[in-house]
């Protein structure tokens, strides 16, 4: 129904852990779809859920099974019906879409990219987040993210971080001339949430204007600070499969709730009235946390809520 591609400049900065919270809150049903040319990481990170007629966790998800086996198909042709059948289920729920093992898998598919945002984009009823890692020059993820309702890209508030954002969106506003918004989302310090969102909001707006100067032919999309993610590395690590605490009681996962929602309502589909949501507000501290724990063999990690259905229903 809708695509979403995440992506980052320099350093990527946890785009694999915000597609899955944002994938683990989304209000409607979504896939994460790790589409980064450096490889996936979610075969690592997270268990798969048990089939239906077992009683334990999936074990380790399979790294054949995702992209790399939707692109043995999808050289006669990719329909987004062909998708679900190369999806895999995490613990808790949420559908996700493996990725390449290693880069060098990437460099023979750049065929892949356009035909797969495409599909992504007519998985109706399914929103897709895509996580396409770090972007650089020439990447042939642009036509993916052509494809896109929205490309959303990830920086920290510290100067370098900044400093190559800026550059990536005065290059991306650049070639995706007449296509979809750009939207930024902070990783901020929830000691100075709104000071950090500000501040790269000001940064960017000097780059706007210069857009908007110097367009020839299709209008340069919209840039918009979407608002922030929190900085918390132990909401982080719950999502990375170290364990310790209540995933759903994060920093973390509050922030991406907020954030989730404020995306979904900028989408086709979204509800009459949820456009031009205002940015959320900083995440509340969350109550101390249970001492960490060393997890004890075989035990299951914390549950990652499924995206995609009410509340009560992912509790």
């Amino acid at each position: 129904m809708a695509l979403i591609a995440l992506a980052a400049d320099k350093g990527a900065p946890g785009v694999t852990t915000a597609a899955v919270a944002l994938g683990a809150v989304w209000p409607r049903p979504v896939l994460v779809a790790e589409c980064d040319q450096a490889g996936g990481d979610l075969v690592y990170r997270l268990p798969a859920a048990a089939p239906a007629d077992g009683d334990a966790d999936g074990g380790m998800l399979n790294p054949s099974r995702g992209l790399l086996s939707l692109a043995a198909t999808a050289r006669r042709g990719l329909r987004p019906d062909q998708i679900a059948e190369h999806c895999q289920r995490l613990v808790g729920g949420l559908d996700v879409l493996v990725g390449l093992t290693n880069a060098e898998q990437a460099q023979a598919m750049t065929w892949l990219w356009g035909p797969l945002g495409r599909a992504f984009a007519g998985l109706a009823p399914v929103d897709v987040i895509a996580d396409c890692g770090r972007l650089g020059a020439g990447s042939p993820l642009i036509e993916l993210m052509r494809e896109a309702d929205m490309v959303v890209l990830l920086t920290r508030a510290t100067l370098e971080q900044v400093a190559h954002l800026r550059e990536r969106v005065a290059a991306l506003t650049s070639e995706l001339r007449g296509g979809p918004p750009v939207g930024v989302l902070v990783l901020a310090d929830p000691r100075d949430y709104r000071g950090s969102i500000a501040e790269v909001d000001r940064i960017l707006a000097g780059v706007r204007n210069r857009a908007l100067d110097t367009a020839q032919g299709p209008p340069p999309p919209d840039v918009t600070v979407l608002g922030g993610l929190a900085l918390d590395p132990k909401g982080a690590d719950l999502l990375s499969g170290s364990w310790g605490g209540r995933l759903d009681r994060s920093l973390l996962i509050r922030s991406a709730r907020e954030v989730a929602g404020e995306l979904a309502g900028r989408l086709p589909g979204a509800p009459a009235g949820r456009r031009d949501v205002p940015p959320p507000a900083p995440p509340a501290e969350a109550p101390p946390p249970s001492t960490p724990t060393s997890a004890p063999p075989g035990a299951r990690p914390p549950h990652v809520p499924a995206g995609g259905g009410t509340e009560e229903g992912r509790r």
